[in-house]
C-alpha cells in the first residue's frame, strides 16, 4: 500500500506541471492573439475568421466532455493529453501550407479542439495534486502566464520584421515543445500518491477510476445541481465575454494605428497582471473564497468591455489590459477552486470539461460567431454586445456566493 505523499515527491509533481503549463502557453500566446492575424494575411474576411475561430469553440461541446468522461474512467489523463499534444503538431505543419477559406478550416479547427481539450485535462492533473499534495495551483499556472507573454513578444516582434508567416512558424515551436514535455507530465495524483507509484501499478489504478462509475450521469448530476449551473453560467459569461477580444483584439488595434509590437506589448501587460495574481493565489483565495472572486470577475468584465467598445487611446488601454488579471485571471482561478471545493473527486474531470465547455466552448463560441458580425458592421463597439454578456455572468456569479456553503456540493456515496 502506498504510503502518504511525501514533499520530494509534491515538489517533483510541481515541477513537471509548472514546465508542461509553460510549453502549452506558448502555443497560446500566439494562437490566441495572432492567428487572427494570419488568417487576414491568407485573404479570408473578417466573418469567415469569426468562423474559423468560433467553429472549434462550439465543436468542442461534443468532443472536450466524452474525452474528459474517458479519461476518467480510465485514469489515462496524462497518456491523452500525449496523443493529443501528437495530433497538434501533425494538424499544425499540415495548416501551414494551406491557403483557402476551407482548406484552413478544415485543419484550424481540429487543431483548435485539440489544444483546447489537453487544458482541462491537465487542470485535472493540476487540482489532483492540490488535494494530494497541498500544492498551490496559481503557482504552477503562473508559468504559462510567463510563457505566454515571451511568445507574444517575440511572435509580434517577428511579424512587424518579417511578415505574418512568423504567426505559423511560432505556433510549430510552441506544438513541438509542448509534444516534448508533455512526455515529463506526472499520472494524476490520488489521496495516497500518484497513480502509478509504487504499491499501485497504473492498472489498478485505472481499474479503480472505471469502478468508480463517472460517466453520463455524472454529468446529469452536475447540471441538476443549482449551483453548480450557475457556476457554470457565471464562469461560462465572463470568459466567453472575451470573445470579441480574442478574435478581433490585434485586428480592431491595428485600425487604431498600434503597432503590432505594442500589441503584444499590451497583451504582455494583461498577463504580467494575471501573473502577479497566480503568484499570490494562495492568499487571495484563501481570503476571499472562489465565489467572491468569481463575482469580482464578472464587475470588472463589464468596466473592461464597455470601456474597449469606446476605442480608447493607447495610455487608457494599459490599465483596461491589467483588469484581464480579474475578467480572466480570476474568475479561471474562482473555477479551478470552486471545483475543487464544491465537486467530489470522482467527478473533478468531468466537472472541468464541463467547466472547459462553456467558458471556452458553448458561450464563447457564440459569443465570436456574433462578434464576426458585429466587427464587420460596428467595430470595435462590438464590445458594447461583451460587456452586456459579462453583466450575466454577474447577476449568476452573484446567485453562487448567496447559495453555496462553501463545501461539497453533494456527499459521493
Amino acid at each position: 500500500m502506498a504510503g502518504p505523499p511525501s514533499h520530494a515527491a509534491g515538489a517533483d509533481y510541481r515541477l513537471r506541471l509548472s514546465a508542461f503549463y509553460g510549453a502549452l502557453f506558448l502555443i497560446l500566446g500566439i494562437h490566441l492573439p495572432f492567428l487572427p492575424v494570419w488568417l487576414d494575411a491568407r485573404g479570408l474576411t473578417a466573418q469567415e475568421i469569426a468562423i474559423v475561430t468560433a467553429a472549434p469553440l462550439v465543436l468542442r461541446v461534443f468532443v472536450t466532455p466524452t474525452t474528459a468522461v474517458f479519461a476518467d474512467r480510465t485514469g489515462r489523463h496524462r497518456s491523452l493529453v500525449n496523443i493529443l499534444a501528437l495530433l497538434a503538431l501533425l494538424l499544425a505543419l499540415l495548416l501551414s501550407q494551406m491557403q483557402g477559406f476551407w482548406p484552413l478550416l478544415l485543419l484550424a479547427v481540429p487543431l483548435a479542439i485539440s489544444l483546447s481539450t489537453i487544458m482541462p485535462l491537465t487542470e485535472t492533473i493540476a487540482v489532483a495534486g492540490v488535494r494530494a499534495y497541498g500544492l498551490d495551483y496559481g503557482r504552477m499556472r503562473l508559468w504559462g502566464s510567463i510563457s505566454f507573454v515571451a511568445a507574444g513578444f517575440l511572435c509580434g516582434w517577428l511579424i512587424d520584421r518579417t511578415s505574418a508567416d512568423a504567426v505559423i512558424w511560432c505556433l510549430l515551436a510552441g506544438v513541438v515543445a509542448t509534444v516534448a514535455f508533455a512526455w515529463a507530465l506526472p499520472e494524476r495524483a490520488t489521496r495516497t500518491g500518484v497513480s502509478g507509484a509504487p504499491g499501485e501499478t497504473q492498472a489498478t489504478s485505472q481499474a479503480s477510476h472505471a469502478r468508480s462509475g463517472v460517466g453520463l450521469s455524472e454529468v446529469g448530476r452536475l447540471v441538476q445541481t443549482p449551483v453548480f449551473l450557475g457556476f457554470l453560467v457565471a464562469a461560462g459569461a465572463v470568459q466567453g465575454a472575451h470573445g470579441m477580444f480574442y478574435a478581433f483584439g490585434a485586428l480592431a488595434w491595428q485600425a487604431q494605428g498600434i503597432s503590432t509590437v505594442w500589441i503584444g506589448a499590451l497583451w504582455a501587460v494583461a498577463i504580467a497582471g494575471e501573473v502577479f495574481l497566480f503568484a499570490y493565489s494562495g492568499r487571495i483565495v484563501g481570503r476571499w473564497g472562489p465565489a467572491t472572486l468569481l463575482v469580482a470577475a464578472g464587475s470588472a468584465s463589464v468596466v473592461r468591455w464597455g470601456l474597449m467598445a469606446t476605442s480608447p487611446a493607447l495610455p487608457m488601454l494599459v490599465p483596461l489590459q491589467i483588469l484581464h488579471a480579474l475578467t480572466y485571471g480570476a474568475s479561471h482561478l474562482a473555477a479551478m477552486h470552486f471545483i475543487s471545493r464544491a465537486v467530489p473527486e470522482r467527478s473533478q474531470g468531468t466537472a472541468q470539461a464541463l467547466y472547459a465547455t462553456m467558458a471556452m466552448g458553448v458561450v464563447i463560441g457564440g459569443a465570436t460567431l456574433a462578434s464576426g458580425r458585429l466587427y464587420a458592421e460596428i467595430g470595435a463597439e462590438a464590445y458594447f454586445a461583451m460587456a452586456a454578456l459579462a453583466a450575466v455572468g454577474l447577476v449568476a456569479a452573484l446567485f453562487v456566493r448567496a447559495r453555496w456553503n462553501g463545501g461539497l456540493l453533494w456527499t459521493p456515496t
